[in-house]
């Protein structure tokens, strides 16, 4: 996994694997990013989550690293890890599965991305673009085909940052992302096709 490694500018990525357990976790602090989340809204039911909440749910995602899941890819600047982003297989993300919004377009297998957290101290540097970026090079590398996202459609109002963990329009259409469909007034469905690499 370690050789899955992309480097841009002076960004480098990982694989969120059980030797890096330590920098996911202190990245994500003592709240779990964002309300004892842990990144697992999108793999569990809501009762589930719910009842899981905090400290639960860091169990249920370090349970899911130590069994040899990769649920993301952690960004490190300087030795440190200052985002994430959590990119699987569709099937992977029950919840997501069960989305009455976002339901599947076809059944093309995709890869999904759920969420982004970025470290209060590197917000508004770029950071998402290089994720999404490193997101499509570990997809590539691991035999995917097309990668979807599902952003926040901005409405007249700035979208708070808690509110734009799953990213928005922009940033997606930026890395080559093509709206696909836009089942509700909040949110739209985009993806990126990989083109295989020609034989040597």
């Amino acid at each position: 996994m370690e050789s899955a490694k992309q480097t841009h500018a002076s960004l480098e990525f990982f694989p969120l694997t059980q030797e890096r357990w330590p920098d996911f976790e202190g990245l994500f602090g003592p709240r779990g990013a964002y309300g004892g989340c842990w990144c697992m809204w999108w793999r569990l039911t809501r009762r589930e989550f719910e009842a899981k909440q905090g400290q639960g749910n860091r169990d249920a995602m370090r349970s899911l690293v130590e069994g040899g899941e990769v649920p993301g890819i952690l960004a490190y600047s300087g030795g440190e890890a200052v985002a994430w982003c959590s990119v699987s297989p569709r099937e992977h993300y029950g919840s997501l599965e069960r989305s009455p919004v976002l339901k599947r377009l076809d059944e093309t297998p995709v890869w999904s991305i759920v969420c982004f957290f970025v470290k209060k101290s590197h917000r508004h540097q770029g950071l998402i673009h290089s994720l999404i970026q490193a997101a499509i090079a570990y997809v590539r590398s691991q035999g995917g085909q097309v990668v979807e996202a599902y952003p926040t459609l901005p409405g007249s109002d700035q979208v708070p940052h808690v509110s734009s963990y799953m990213g928005l329009p922009s940033m997606f259409e930026a890395a080559g992302f093509v709206e696909c469909a836009r089942p509700s007034k909040s949110k739209a469905i985009m993806r990126y096709y990989i083109e295989e690499s020609p034989e040597p």
